[in-house]
């Protein structure tokens, strides 16, 4: 485990393609942050943590939306105006998938990097 957001991204992919209600995944102030965009957006319907021995981990509760995400590797950085040439590359359909945006303000998506005409680094694709 070399990369948690990758893992953690892999690991939800793989429980909602084989149907579980919910999966653990380990706790990082990233992935609480990418959780966030993924609730806002309703592809999860939520998470808690919970510690189990020393380690703190998420219980997230899928809904069962997402028909495929991934990680974008590596990071790429964008500029308010280049997001749409990844929106192309990553997302299948306009307005149907989200790409999560790492801003200076935080996490968002890249509908909401668009309003507020501020660039950041690609960190994954939901749709």
């Amino acid at each position: 485990m070399v990369d948690r957001v990758s893992d953690a991204i892999n690991t939800i992919k793989t429980n909602e393609r084989i149907g579980r209600a919910e999966c653990v995944l380990l706790s990082t102030k990233l992935v609480r942050s990418i959780l966030d965009v993924m609730k806002r957006e309703s592809y999860i319907k939520g998470y808690e943590e919970f510690t189990e021995g020393r380690v703190k981990k998420l219980r997230v509760t899928l809904s069962n939306n997402i028909n495929s995400m991934g990680i974008i590797k590596p990071h790429f950085s964008v500029g308010a105006s280049e997001i749409q040439g990844y929106e192309m590359q990553y997302i299948p359909s306009r307005d149907f998938g989200i790409l999560i945006v790492s801003t200076s303000k935080g996490m968002m998506t890249n509908r909401e990097a668009k309003e507020q005409n501020i660039g950041g680094r690609l960190v994954a694709y939901v749709y």
